[in-house]
Formats: structure tokens, sequence, C-alpha cells
């Protein structure tokens, strides 16, 4: 089950607001504009637990972090492939 809803009123720039309405449709704004505010939410955890850890640790070094990139590309390229393979091809007529 979702959680409870309740609505807000908000201020956004309007061409913004209408752009994401015509990529959306009908009924797709709210949900959209929730994703969006759920993902924020993720990103300011993130940025607090890298601050905490590099009070703990250090700041991360050159190295580590071209490491980490390293291996952010090559699991983004493995992701690629696997959807690229459960793709179904589709049949000639």
């Amino acid at each position: 089950m979702g959680m409870a809803t309740k609505k807000y009123t908000v201020t956004l720039p309007e061409e913004l607001a209408e752009e994401i309405r015509a990529e959306v449709g009908p009924g797709g704004f709210s949900r959209y504009v929730t994703d969006a505010i759920e993902r924020q939410r993720e990103r300011d955890r993130l940025h607090e637990l890298v601050e905490w850890l590099e009070e703990e640790h250090g700041p991360v070094t050159p190295e580590e972090a071209a490491w980490a990139e390293a291996e952010r590309l090559s699991i983004q390229q493995e992701t690629a492939e696997r959807k690229a393979r459960a793709v179904p091809e589709s049949k000639a007529s």
C-alpha cells in the first residue's frame, strides 16, 4: 500500500512546469515531482554520508576517485549490455 497523499502548493517556473506537464501527460505531473523530490532526498543522504566518511577517514584521493569512476563506468557498460541483450529482436515481416 502506498503512502498517504496530501495536496501542497508550490511555486515553479511556469516554462519548466509546462514542459514537464507536456512530457508526462495528464496525471503524471505529481508522480514526476514526487520522483524528483525522492531523488533529491537520496542525493542529500549520500552527501551527508560522504561528509561523515571524509570526517572519519579523510578526503577522497584523486587515485580513489579515479578508481571509483572506472568502476562506475564498468557497471554502467555492463548494465547497458545486459539491457541490450534483454531486448528481443523484432521479427521481419
